[in-house]
């Protein structure tokens, strides 16, 4: 049957000359018919949203544990906040939604549970098997351990959300061949081998919003749920003079605003205020530079998208009281030491003993595998555990489990 596309809405508004054009993708591993109703960026927008990993970040940390209540972000509401600022920079910048969104969404596909804290717990105890990175443990999620097709490990997404995923932060690669920011993870140096992602090379725009998308989004609601929980009070965030700027404008307006509305009326401004300058960065940026295709971009030798340098300071300054005040709080500090033993405990134990895992299609013969298989597909495993599941695995295996609250 033939379709209009325009009258199907793929028209809905020129893209830049620098924008990713879904009809001329790279294309994927394995080679796929076209969709006579999507384009291929909404389909891998689609699947990414249709996968188990997804639904698992619901019960996955962002900065509070569930015990800690059921208004505070998880894993998965950060996701769908940031792809709404990333929809919002691609299409103030007519870049294709669908990809800079589907980037967004497959972010944070490979963190562990307990957030951060599981991740540095499982790269310690897998330092001696190539370590573990949650950018390349995502990557992993979506080109082998997801089964849903007949044909294909994987979901099979086209080269350039693969490439967002890999090189939202930067190029992986200096001019010299070596890491940037120190090795290459293997998992990613392993795809490459058959799909090159260029990872030597800038990523698209749209990757580019994603990733400013995704401080923008936790900068802004750590703040709120830092608020929520007693963490931070408004006094504290007058130390930084762009909140305090903020709160004083609010409460111009609006004298003896409640403490909920008055954070809430804050944040947006605050996430305005970053959209509008990521934007303006980026224009100058290409102007200078009057890049004519994708390919441009990714050649230019610079990130496009990212902060002013006085909003770079406001970025920096943001973080740093997030620090002190809330992730290294000693309650927090506490609960992350006992995040961080659990997933240790369950990774001695599932090296010792692999029937503790629950069986799974890729645990077959796993004791019959060499060590350092071993504990990446244990690191697999664990690395897809949420917070409840760990904690409840853990509970059966051991006699002592710490109550993280």
């Amino acid at each position: 049957m033939n379709f209009d596309r325009q009258r199907l809405g793929f028209g809905y508004g020129e893209r830049a000359v620098y924008a990713s054009d879904p009809w001329k993708t790279r294309g994927r591993l394995y080679a796929e018919g076209e969709s006579p109703t999507r384009s291929d960026f909404q389909r891998d927008r689609d699947r990414i949203v249709h996968t188990t990993a997804f639904r698992r970040l619901k019960h996955k940390t962002q900065v509070f544990i569930a015990s800690d209540g059921d208004h505070y972000r998880t894993r998965l509401t950060h996701t769908i906040e940031v792809a709404q600022i990333a929809r919002a920079l691609a299409r103030a910048m007519r870049l294709d939604e669908d990809l800079a969104e589907g980037v967004a969404l497959v972010h944070d596909f490979g963190h562990t549970p307990f957030g951060h804290t599981g991740e540095d717990a499982l790269h310690e105890v897998m330092e001696g098997w190539g370590g573990f990175d949650h950018n390349a443990q995502s990557l992993r999620v979506v080109t082998k351990l997801e089964r849903r097709y007949a044909e294909f490990d994987g979901i099979n997404l086209t080269w350039e959300s693969l490439e967002g995923l890999v090189k939202h932060n930067g190029p992986l690669l200096d001019k010299k061949g070596e890491g940037r920011k120190g090795p290459v993870p293997q998992p990613i140096l392993d795809y490459c081998m058959i799909h090159d992602l260029e990872i030597g090379s800038y990523a698209s725009l749209e990757a580019q919003v994603a990733a400013i998308a995704d401080d923008i989004a936790y900068n802004t609601h750590d703040i709120d749920d830092g608020l929520r929980s007693g963490y931070l009070t408004f006094d504290m965030l007058d130390e930084v003079p762009f909140l305090a700027d903020l709160h004083r404008e609010v409460l111009d307006l609006y004298p003896g605003l409640d403490p909920s509305r008055l954070t809430h009326e804050m944040m947006r401004r605050q996430i305005t205020r970053m959209i509008e300058d990521v934007i303006g960065v980026a224009q100058k940026r290409l102007d200078q530079v009057q890049p004519q295709s994708a390919d441009d971009i990714r050649s230019a030798g610079v990130t496009m998208i990212e902060f002013s340098q006085e909003m770079s300071k406001t970025d920096k300054a943001i973080k740093k009281m997030l620090f002190s005040r809330i992730y290294r709080h000693p309650h927090i500090m506490q609960i992350r030491s006992d995040a961080a033993q659990m997933v240790k405990d369950l990774f001695e134990a599932f090296m010792n003993d692999p029937t503790l895992m629950r069986k799974h299609h890729w645990f077959d013969r796993i004791s019959e595998l060499p060590t350092s298989a071993r504990a990446r597909q244990v690191a697999d495993y664990i690395a897809g555990m949420t917070d409840t599941f760990a904690i409840s695995t853990h509970k059966q295996i051991f006699d002592h489990t710490p109550e993280l609250r």
